[in-house]
């Protein structure tokens, strides 16, 4: 037979599933400390056999391969096992973004066509209320007190300790890894949100993209507050860290005030932050803790890490490295990335590695020189490191993937010495509190209240890090609605990182010839006079 000849650069790499890497570490590594929450640990060992129990579990009630079930949890052990569990038995497992309510969590649990659902107690009730919308799921298990709302007969709602099987045998469904792992959800940009099919090859590939941008050594735990339902702290942090064979201590929320106190009792090496924890951190008045633990933290990741945060963290903590070197995306991670021990230019995001060919490219997809800003397009060097899709869309799929190159959306370029540099956001979406934000389903739901007659929710620079969320609104003729009561209306219907800071009622909304509102002179306007601001006013934001 001849031998097959291969495209330069093409290579299969090391294949894994997530199931894989756990079975391992749990032989290898029994009676290390994988997960620590809170001081509430658990050892490779008894996380194994209570990983297999549930799928076990979840076996029984008749679920298996190619099935989704729906995690809606909080940062816990639970939250942990089930992704594995899922897994397990296997199959994939779609975590929702905790903060969603009506049409944003319909949407997402109904687009899944999952027939179970995992819960927090409190997000059950949100769950019992959309009941109607979510035909094809049959039982809702509930972590905590079960909800007493009866306003939902059709579901059966159980306890989530009954998918405790007791059974650790392997349940024999180990997947392949070209099989999804995950689903998780874009921010609807351009729409409804859709799923990016992630694969347990593509995970696994993560997790080591990140371990080597790191630097991370085994012995060295990991803390985190940084949400499980995203795949950044699902791969990157606990998947690498089972690779590892290594600890990982992961906090229920961000909290400024606790962070020294937590780094201290962990005795963290690393942390992996987000967004405007990082120079809120920097900017913290002195604590004990603080002072005791200068020089603990080796590594502080994350992103946006700008220079002069970088500075800060490496003068003020003893911080041997700091930043985040990498970009990409929920399709495609990270296709640009780089060891933080080698990177010391200011503000670029990485070089082109192993895994992915990335161009900069013009509106008709010619490649433009170092430089020169252009929409970053990319395609895979080895199988299974990029999305498989997404979920049901073949269209949206195809669409993405003009001239066989996957579409970013994002503006970018490179240096002649081959340093990446991200320009800005092509797709018509914000990012406030590390989250996306679909500005689509944001004006949907505000299209619901009965005084507006045409919004647009758009972007406004924050003087501390990411977005500020503003809606310019044109409301019906006779309305008496006022900016402070809008947003406190809003506290009912979109997550809480996305209720507005700013409002702003107009006459008409500048549109294009075609009727499209151009949103990007209402971000070039940004905060005008007339512009209501939330921090201006007694009005207090409760997360809930």
């Amino acid at each position: 037979m001849a031998q097959t000849a291969f495209s330069p650069g093409w290579s299969t790499g090391e294949q894994v599933t997530t199931t894989g890497v756990l079975r391992i570490a749990a032989e290898m590594s029994p009676d290390t400390v994988f997960l620590d929450f809170s001081g509430d640990t658990s050892t490779y060992a008894s996380f194994f056999t209570r990983v297999m129990s549930m799928a076990n579990g979840l076996r029984a009630r008749g679920i298996g391969g190619g099935d989704t079930v729906v995690t809606v949890l909080d940062n816990s052990l639970d939250a942990v096992t089930s992704w594995f569990a899922i897994n397990a038995a296997g199959a994939v497992s779609v975590p929702v973004n905790t903060a969603y309510k009506g049409e944003f969590l319909r949407h997402q649990i109904a687009d899944a066509r999952a027939r179970l659902v995992i819960a927090e107690s409190d997000y059950a009730e949100r769950i019992l209320a959309i009941s109607d919308g979510l035909p094809d799921v049959a039982h809702l298990y509930v972590r905590g007190p079960l909800p007493a709302s009866g306003r939902c007969t059709r579901l059966r709602v159980t306890d989530l300790d009954d998918l405790d099987s007791g059974d650790t045998r392997d349940p024999g469904s180990a997947p392949d890894p070209s099989d999804l792992s995950m689903l998780i959800y874009t921010a609807g940009t351009t729409g409804p949100a859709k799923g990016c099919m992630i694969s347990h090859n593509y995970a696994g590939n993560l997790a080591r993209q990140v371990t080597a941008m790191s630097t991370r050594r085994a012995d060295e735990t990991l803390w985190t507050p940084l949400p499980l339902f995203h795949v950044n702290a699902a791969a990157g942090s606990v998947l690498s860290t089972a690779m590892l064979q290594g600890t990982i201590s992961v906090y229920p929320r961000f909290s400024v005030s606790r962070f020294w106190d937590e780094i201290e009792r962990s005795n963290a090496r690393m942390v992996s932050l987000l967004g405007v924890m990082i120079p809120l951190i920097a900017q913290m008045p002195e604590t004990d803790a603080m002072a005791r633990c200068h020089g603990q933290l080796r590594i502080a990741l994350g992103a946006p890490f700008r220079h002069d945060m970088v500075q800060a963290w490496r003068e003020r903590f003893g911080v041997e490295v700091a930043g985040a070197p990498g970009y990409g995306n929920s399709e495609a991670a990270m296709i640009v990335s780089a060891p933080l021990t080698e990177f010391p230019v200011p503000d670029a995001c990485g070089r082109r590695n192993d895994d992915f060919d990335v161009r900069i490219v013009d509106e008709a997809d010619r490649e433009l020189p170092p430089g020169e800003v252009g929409e970053i397009v990319a395609r895979p060097k080895r199988p299974h490191v990029m999305f498989e899709g997404y979920w049901n869309r073949p269209e949206a799929t195809a669409a993405v993937m003009r001239n066989l190159w996957f579409h970013t959306g994002d503006l970018g370029r490179f240096d002649e010495q081959g340093n990446f540099f991200f320009a800005d956001r092509k797709k018509d979406y914000l990012r406030r509190g590390g989250e996306n934000i679909s500005s689509f389903e944001m004006e949907s739901t505000f299209m619901r209240h009965p005084d507006i007659a045409e919004v647009a929710v758009h972007s406004v620079p924050s003087e501390i890090a990411e977005d500020d969320v503003k809606v310019t609104v044109v409301l019906r003729p006779g309305a008496t609605l006022t900016a402070e009561n809008l947003c406190t209306w809003s506290i009912d219907y979109v997550p809480y990182f996305a209720v507005p800071r700013y409002v702003e009622f107009r006459d008409a909304l500048p549109k294009n010839p075609l009727g499209r509102v151009l949103k990007f002179q209402l971000r070039g306007e940004g905060c005008t006079p007339s512009t209501w601001d939330r921090n201006s006013s007694d009005l207090q934001l409760v997360k809930r």
